[in-house]
């Protein structure tokens, strides 16, 4: 079966950058309370094993594992993998996609999609959600964070190297249309401005859903 050019797109980006990034991106969360604080949310939400899918260099796997929380992470980037493993060695990084994961249906209490779900067009997502969603137990937790918007823009720099990566900004109300196709239901919606203009351009988002179900009930859906 053919990759979709969006996947190749984001891989090869992603290993071009993935040093550069790590480096970059690496003390980020200490200077974004939203982002820690709705972390932290999750942490204490969420029960059993977390993946978190697109990890990149694991910066956010290896805070929720200082939470306590139970978590893994797989991203599509060998590259990025690489950094996660090194310096986050008490946490598990596979290299894997959204649209497949080697996951068992129901093997997990809480996902993560954070800045993750922006490399994928629009039409895509409802493919994705849905394998979101068979991974999830029932009454597991999805955590998604994201720019807003409603437009797509091609980055040809980043990070300080030549690149050609797709980024899709998202309507929330559209993506949570979308969950509760998928057979998901809301819980906490948070929408903030941008954190530094210099290098957040938009509103920024995060949508916490759970799978429809009671824990150790069959989903509905």
């Amino acid at each position: 079966m053919t990759e979709p050019d969006f996947l190749t797109m984001a891989r090869t980006a992603y290993d071009t950058v993935a040093h550069s990034y790590a480096d970059l991106a690496r003390d980020l969360l200490a200077e974004i309370p939203a982002d820690r604080a709705v972390l932290g949310l999750f942490a204490e939400l969420v029960s059993g094993p977390v993946v978190d899918i697109g990890c990149g260099p694991g910066r956010i796997s290896g805070y929720l594992k200082r939470l306590g929380v139970d978590v893994s992470g797989v991203d599509l980037s060998p590259e990025m993998v690489a950094v996660a493993r090194r310096e986050h060695p008490d946490v598990r990084f596979e290299v894997g996609s959204m649209l497949d994961l080697d996951l068992p249906d129901g093997a997990l209490g809480g996902a993560l999609a954070w800045y993750s779900v922006i490399h994928v067009p629009w039409e895509e997502h409802p493919a994705v959600f849905a394998e979101f969603h068979r991974v999830l137990a029932p009454g597991g937790l999805l955590l998604m964070a994201f720019q807003v918007g409603d437009e797509v823009r091609r980055y040809e720099q980043g990070y300080g190297h030549d690149i050609l990566l797709d980024v899709y900004r998202l309507n929330p109300d559209r993506v949570l249309g979308q969950l509760a196709e998928a057979g998901f239901e809301p819980h906490t919606r948070l929408e903030r401005q941008p954190a530094d203009p210099k290098w957040e351009k938009t509103p920024q988002a995060y949508l916490i859903v759970r799978k429809s179900g009671e824990p150790g009930q069959p989903s509905q859906t």
